[in-house]
């Protein structure tokens, strides 16, 4: 489940640029000057939304089918796509501290290799994670 797909509505904005919404995400808004900015803000938006409904625990729903969302004139749907781990790599990488055990011979042979514990622990922490999603 690392990455989400959710439609969005892109309103032409009647003094240029769009405004979007998504229908499964209503606390869900944003805006954009022009076609790329309006995708990427999208984006950054429904990462805000995801991210604030998991710290509250809240579910996430499911994403409407877009074909069966019904769109007027100056409107159209787009599916955006939200890479969760890309976002939190992005926007969460402050360092914590954890105490970790491991036997004596191993920690002597690791640091007369001058093995770096803090890189090799995040290294197969990060493929374990993005296995499991």
């Amino acid at each position: 489940m690392n990455k989400l797909f959710y439609p969005a509505i892109f309103h032409k904005a009647e003094e240029g640029g769009f405004w979007i919404d998504f229908p499964d995400l209503p606390e869900c808004m944003t805006q954009g000057e022009d076609m790329q900015q309006a995708y990427e803000m999208a984006v950054e938006a429904l990462g805000l939304a995801i991210t604030s409904r998991e710290a509250e625990k809240l579910a996430l729903p499911n994403p409407s089918d877009p074909c069966k969302i019904m769109t007027g004139g100056n409107e159209f749907c787009v599916v955006i796509e939200f890479d969760i781990l890309a976002y939190k790599k992005r926007t969460n990488s402050r360092a914590v501290k954890k105490t970790l055990t491991i036997p004596e011979w191993l920690n002597e042979e690791a640091t007369a290799l001058g093995i770096n514990f803090s890189q090799v622990l995040q290294e197969a922490l990060l493929q374990k994670v993005t296995r499991n999603h």
